[in-house]
């Protein structure tokens, strides 16, 4: 797990943690940073993925086969 995919993860838990407040506080804006964040989150982990498709780490591992 590289950088991108530890800052993506913290992101969408973070976001998650501010929908669920915004949900139970009846706030509309906290719920909305939260998926805000949530969205941010996704793609930090799709921009991991893809550096690790073109270092040619897809996590599989090659020994296996």
């Amino acid at each position: 797990m590289d950088k991108e995919h530890v800052k993506g993860a913290v992101d969408k838990a973070s976001g998650a943690i501010k929908e669920g407040i915004g949900d139970l506080t009846g706030d509309a804006s906290m719920k909305a940073k939260g998926k805000a964040d949530k969205a941010k989150g996704e793609a930090r982990e799709v921009l991991g993925d893809v550096k690790d498709a073109l270092k040619g780490k897809d996590g599989r591992d090659d020994r296996a086969n």
